[in-house]
């Protein structure tokens, strides 16, 4: 198949442009942002914008161009189909719709590691995602090694064009269409920016594995040894907080891919929640949302135009976007050796699972496949018990092919690297939300560091009924009786049907995965009974 002409697309959407920044700074952006509207500077200097009626992601409305490469390979359960004719037009139309605008356009590259690296161009008419996304990619003059084989990639992004279903073969007037062939997004009808940023992740998702990379939604951060942490884990869980240790350089906080010679960052930038952000809690996110150059997305500002983290009149789902080389203690080149950690994290509302134990290399890719955390009761009525939420490796969403295929992966990379996984729970111990106590963030930390120093190899596990895994029945500076769940509950009666329930939800959700997927390895209900 002949190679798609990326650099003929581009020419031909700047040509067309009544005026074209190529790859302007942020004080350029910056400014004109602020001249197109919709986005002012905050006291502390920082870009406040707002997005409007997307305040997340929108996956419904999320298709990959279902042709003679993605057919047989894309799990379809998860993904929206769009056929090629369809995505044409799409593509056609809103290159017509940006024909006379100013553009934007900012050439970057996703991939810390030069053999594993994408060139990605966006092209845009908002100044402000322009700067959103030069924040988040890795700009060139950043002194990440520049392939000469970079694979390319191009992002038209049309925020204010609405889509045609019935023409383009989408669900509404928003639309994310990615064309996996081709390495081409088009994005329409949202203004939402981590759709940006999530495009290039699925991309690279789809296409990491056949070039031999595991791709991974997680954090990493680097010991004193050169080995690297892999920190999996959803919403909530405390995998941003966890990871940024002023002890050990992050390499990246959210997107990555572990290579045979090591893991490295997709990105240069992140995307950090901010919701009840405090400068006591996470003093380095909150400098980072004090300094020019920084996007925030849907904070609230006072009077003073200083951002409220607690106001989420507009949405809980506020952020920041930022270079990651304005944290205090990043990892050089932003990659990193052979990970010796692989920790999933879990904000256990049932008050069921230990804060920590020690999987197999079977029970790591488990509970890989599963993503489980729990959400707690909300403010809707009548609910007043723990949700379970699984996502398949942890992102669900941005993983376009069988989660099988990135378990197969994982445990690949566990043999050969002899990566020790562990599963570290920060939700709820001694009962259930509202009955129990949230596992104090100190003796997670303890936990994590004895988990990551080696502290633990020694000492003696018990094993888990439930679960199979082993747990620790001791750590130094840690509570002993916090290492036993069921002695936390005043009535052990209660937590063992607790335990059954959240069993039964697991082994539930694991059925999806067929019978392509060892499911021994996960907990049974027969040995829950027992």
């Amino acid at each position: 198949m002949t190679a798609f002409d990326h650099k003929r697309l581009r020419t031909a959407i700047a040509d067309a442009a009544i005026s074209l920044s190529d790859n302007a700074n942020a004080p350029a952006l910056v400014a004109a942002a602020i001249a197109q509207g919709g986005a002012e500077l905050t006291a502390h200097g920082a870009l406040s914008v707002e997005t409007g009626a997307f305040t997340g992601r929108s996956p419904k409305d999320k298709f990959i161009v279902r042709d003679g490469l993605t057919e047989g390979k894309v799990w379809w359960d998860n993904s929206g189909s769009m056929a090629p004719e369809r995505f044409e037009l799409l593509l056609a139309d809103v290159t017509a719709h940006l024909s006379g605008q100013p553009l934007f356009r900012q050439d970057l590259l996703a991939g810390a590691d030069p053999a594993h690296q994408y060139d990605v161009t966006v092209v845009t008419p908002s100044a402000w995602h322009a700067l959103f996304i030069r924040n988040l990619l890795i700009r060139r003059d950043e002194g990440i090694p520049a392939s000469d084989s970079a694979v390319p990639v191009t992002i038209v992004h049309a925020p204010l064009f609405e889509a045609d279903p019935a023409r383009h073969g989408c669900r509404t007037g928003t639309v994310i269409a990615l064309d996996m062939s081709r390495n081409l997004v088009v994005i329409a009808g949202t203004r939402y920016a981590g759709e940006i940023k999530k495009s290039v992740f699925s991309l690279f998702n789809f296409h990491a594995p056949d070039r031999g990379v595991l791709p991974m939604h997680c954090s990493a951060n680097l010991g004193r040894d050169g080995e690297a942490a892999l920190f999996f884990g959803l919403s909530g869980t405390g995998k941003t907080t966890l990871s940024n240790d002023p002890e050990r350089p992050l390499i990246g906080d959210d997107e990555h891919g572990w290579s045979p010679t090591g893991v490295f960052n997709l990105e240069g930038g992140c995307y950090a929640k901010t919701v009840n952000l405090s400068a006591s809690a996470e003093p380095e996110i909150f400098a980072a949302t004090r300094r020019f150059g920084t996007v925030l997305e849907n904070v609230v500002l006072d009077a003073d135009n200083v951002p409220a983290f607690a106001d989420v009149s507009r949405t809980e789902n506020t952020r920041a976007a930022y270079p990651i080389q304005v944290l205090p203690s990043i990892a050089k080149g932003s990659v990193g050796g052979t990970p010796k950690t692989v920790v999933f994290l879990t904000a256990d509302a049932f008050g069921v699972l230990p804060p920590l134990a020690r999987l197999s290399p079977d029970q790591a890719v488990y509970h890989f496949l599963s993503g489980y955390t729990a959400k707690v009761a909300g403010t809707e009525r009548g609910v007043t018990e723990p949700q379970a939420t699984f996502s398949a490796c942890f992102g669900a969403p941005f993983m376009p092919l069988h989660p099988t295929v990135y378990g197969r992966m994982l445990a690949q990379r566990l043999r050969e690297s002899g990566a020790q996984a562990w599963l570290l729970n920060t939700g709820w111990i001694g009962g259930a939300f509202g009955t129990g106590k949230r596992i104090d963030i100190a003796s997670t930390r303890r936990l994590l560091s004895a988990a990551l120093n080696g502290e633990l190899d020694q000492v003696d596990m018990r094993f888990d009924p439930l679960f199979g895994f082993e747990v620790p029945m001791s750590v130094p500076g840690v509570d002993e009786r916090l290492l036993e769940p069921r002695q936390c509950w005043a009535d052990g009666d209660a937590y063992d049907a607790q335990a059954a329930r959240l069993v039964a939800l697991f082994t539930k959700n694991f059925e999806k995965f067929g019978p392509d997927a060892d499911a021994e390895a996960g907990p049974r209900l027969q040995m829950a009974a027992e």
